[in-house]
Order: structure tokens, then C-alpha cells, then sequence
């Protein structure tokens, strides 16, 4: 029976060895380690901010291209036509795609986006006399590209055939709405904010703004002082947003801007959604995971340890001559 005990529990000198438990140490702080660090994961990810990275840095933009080569051209109006009236359209061609800003005598007159077909169409309300016409277009960085050639065309308020007793007073200020909304946008369910400068005219004003997606507003003003006009767009794409002033003289002044409102169609963005996950839940997937077998392993170390004990205990009784302590 003893050297059946050597065989088979204790090896060489059939003692029992004292440091039996030894490799269990460095088990409990290995386990002890990895719940601490599945703790401070499971804080992170419950506050929404991810594990910390060595030497990491995370930086996200958008990389510079080379801005438009090619100008846009005025075909609409021709140069030196002249009217009696205001606003009216300028149109030509563009490179598909791009933002087209309208200048007259280098003052903002209205923007729109240039069509996959490589045109462009935008109502511009014309200056007393002379307004010298351009074209510029810009990219989706703001990156202006060439100017048009210039185009002049003439804004007569009295047609030529009327009595010189019927001339406009031509001292009297000019009504014009100034924005430098240039590209300006926003996503969808966010405030789009557009700056409205009302320039001369006699106050008080109306200013009357269509968003271009079914809804208005009119804002009354007591003054001229510039405003910023808020709107919320409920789903992305181009808008081309108009503005009516009218002062206490009867005066009206017109802009045309175009805005961009960024994201995706909701069918589109509720499919990315089911396939994509944030990283917090990523983490918090990871963590559902871990967590149970890191408790499985810490079971199984101790279960083994508790029979160990067991067994000892029973051998120490059954053979107390083979079994030291």
C-alpha cells in the first residue's frame, strides 16, 4: 500500500511537499489584476469615454483637394442689357456639383449649387445703374475657384419712354439684404443660423424668409442692426433659402442663398445603425463577455484549490504516517 501511495499521490520521498499551494498565488493576483481592469472598462464605457490608449492620439478632418479649376460662365444676362425690373435671373454653365456665388459690383448677390448637368440658375436683385456681374464657384472645403468674366447690365427703375417728371428719386437709399452664408449648413435637427444685414431703407422692416423645405417665417424689424434668423431642417439636402425685406417706403430688396443640411436619409441611417455599433458599445459588448469568464476561471481556481484541500485532509486522516503537514 506504500509504495502504492508514492506511486500514484506523492513522487521520490513520499513526503507530502509543504509549498503545494504556491501556484495558486500568482492565479488569484492574475484574476485579481484582470477584474480590476475590466472594472475601470466598464466605468469608462458606462460614461461614455473609452479605455485609455499609450501613445495614441485619435484625430479626425477632412484632407485639402486642390480647389475648382474651372469658372463658371454667365450666359443670362448678356452683357450691357439693360431692366426695369428686379430681381432677375442669372443663369449659365459650371462644373457639376459646386457652390455658384453671384457678385454684383463685389457685393454678395445670392448663391445656388450647380446641377449634375453643369448649370446654374439664381434670382439676383439688381443695384441702381450699372451692376457689374461675376460668377464664382467653390467647393465643398470653401475653396474658391476662378472668377467669371464679368458681365454689365443696367437697372433702369423708369422705363426711357416716361416723363422726366416721373424719375425716381435716385438720393434716396437703396434697400439691400447683405448674408455671408457661403456654403453655410448644418444636419438635419440642428439650428441652421443665417445673418441677415439689412442694408439702407427706412426702417421699420419685414423681412420675409422662405427655408425652402415648406416653411416661412417673417421677422419684423424696428431697426437695421444685422440678425442672425434661426431654422431646423428635419431631413439633409441642398435648400435654397429666399429673403423678402420691405421697408416703411415700400421699398423690397431680395437674396437667394443656398444651404447645405449633411447626413443621411433616416431609412438609410437606422440600417447603419443595426450594423454598426459605437465604440462604447463595442465595449460594453466585450465587457458582457469577459465578465462571465472571468468569473467561470475564478471558480474553477477555487474549486480546484477547495479539493486539494479536501483530498488532503482525507489522505492526512486515512494515512497519517504518509502525510506531513
Amino acid at each position: 500500500m506504500k509504495k502504492l501511495l508514492k506511486l500514484s499521490h506523492i513522487n521520490h520521498s513520499g513526503r507530502h511537499r509543504k509549498h503545494e499551494h504556491t501556484s495558486y498565488l500568482p492565479l488569484v493576483l492574475l484574476l485579481l489584476f484582470t477584474s480590476f481592469i475590466l472594472v475601470i472598462a466598464d466605468v469608462q464605457a458606462q460614461t461614455g469615454s473609452p479605455p485609455p490608449q499609450s501613445e495614441s492620439v485619435g484625430l479626425s478632418g477632412a484632407v485639402a483637394g486642390p480647389p475648382p479649376s474651372t469658372a463658371a460662365v454667365i450666359t443670362n444676362p448678356t452683357n450691357g442689357q439693360r431692366f426695369e425690373q428686379s430681381p432677375v435671373p442669372v443663369s449659365g454653365t459650371c462644373p457639376p456639383n459646386v457652390l455658384v456665388e453671384i457678385l454684383k459690383n463685389n457685393i454678395f448677390g445670392g448663391s445656388t449649387f450647380c446641377t449634375a448637368e453643369g448649370t446654374f440658375e439664381v434670382s439676383v436683385d439688381l443695384l441702381l445703374q450699372g451692376n457689374d456681374l461675376i460668377a464664382r464657384v467653390y467647393n465643398e472645403l470653401n475653396q474658391p475657384g476662378p472668377n467669371s468674366d464679368t458681365v454689365t447690365v443696367f437697372y433702369d427703375l423708369v422705363p426711357p419712354q416716361s416723363s422726366s417728371l416721373q424719375l425716381f428719386e435716385f438720393n434716396s437709399d437703396r434697400l439691400i439684404l447683405s448674408t455671408d452664408l457661403v456654403f453655410r449648413g448644418t444636419f438635419a435637427n440642428e439650428q441652421l443660423s443665417v445673418p441677415i444685414e439689412i442694408i439702407g431703407g427706412t426702417p421699420p422692416y419685414a423681412v420675409e424668409i422662405e427655408w425652402g423645405d415648406g416653411n416661412s417665417d417673417i421677422v419684423p424689424r424696428d431697426n437695421n442692426q444685422p440678425f442672425t434668423a434661426l431654422h431646423t431642417y428635419q431631413r439633409p439636402g441642398t435648400f435654397q433659402i429666399t429673403l423678402k425685406a420691405t421697408d416703411a417706403e415700400g421699398r423690397v430688396a431680395f437674396l437667394v442663398v443656398a444651404a447645405v443640411i449633411n447626413g443621411q436619409p433616416p431609412e438609410l441611417a437606422d440600417e447603419e445603425d443595426a450594423d454598426e455599433l459605437s465604440l462604447e458599445e463595442q465595449i460594453a459588448r466585450q465587457l458582457e463577455v469577459m465578465w462571465p469568464l472571468t468569473a467561470a476561471t475564478t471558480t474553477t481556481v477555487i474549486s480546484f484549490w477547495l479539493g486539494e484541500r479536501r483530498e488532503k485532509k482525507i489522505l492526512s486522516e486515512k494515512y497519517p504516517e504518509i502525510i506531513e503537514d
